[in-house]
């Protein structure tokens, strides 16, 4: 990871690895993956990918304007409207390995319907509209064991305002 002159900003090299050599760095790294992530993982996008730096920043759904929570589209055009951008769905498994220092989750439950404490959502565009298929990942560090996690939700879930989430800043990839 590297820090840039935005404080609230980072930086993430995108490698453009294959599959498999995302997959072994993942594994070297010694990151969980779920059911989710492996579907996304298997996903067209990561048959080629092109090497670039993203500039990424965080943000909880209250920052964006939801003191209550609100809907992922809601989130995502509100973030789009304050000038962010979503995620490549390449950008998870390169932002958990970029993502070492991530704090431990302060409870170990893995799913319960609602977005899990201490985890960091990809802000990424959902390859499918199944609602069964995952929407995108997330980072999360259970008993400290990285994770790279995929979840699935439709647009009646409701985000809490606490949640967190990572999106693109334009025009720097």
């Amino acid at each position: 990871m590297t820090s840039t002159a935005d404080s609230e900003s980072f930086a993430v090299q995108v490698d453009g690895q294959c599959r498999p050599e995302v997959l072994q760095s993942l594994k070297d790294a010694g990151v969980q993956l779920n059911a989710h992530a492996e579907t996304l993982l298997a996903h067209p996008a990561f048959d080629a990918s092109a090497s670039r730096i993203l500039h990424i920043v965080e943000r909880t759904v209250e920052q964006l304007g939801f003191e209550h929570g609100g809907v992922q589209s809601q989130i995502f055009a509100a973030a789009r409207h304050q000038g962010l951008e979503l995620c490549p769905l390449v950008a998870g498994p390169y932002l958990r390995l970029a993502m070492r220092d991530q704090a431990n989750a302060p409870d170990s439950i893995l799913s319960a319907g609602r977005g899990p404490t201490g985890a960091i959502h990809i802000a990424s565009e959902p390859v499918s509209d199944d609602v069964e298929y995952p929407k995108g990942f997330y980072l999360r560090v259970v008993d400290g064991q990285p994770w790279l996690r995929g979840y699935c939700c439709d647009d009646t879930h409701l985000w809490s305002p606490e949640q967190r989430l990572a999106f693109l800043l334009p025009n720097r990839t």
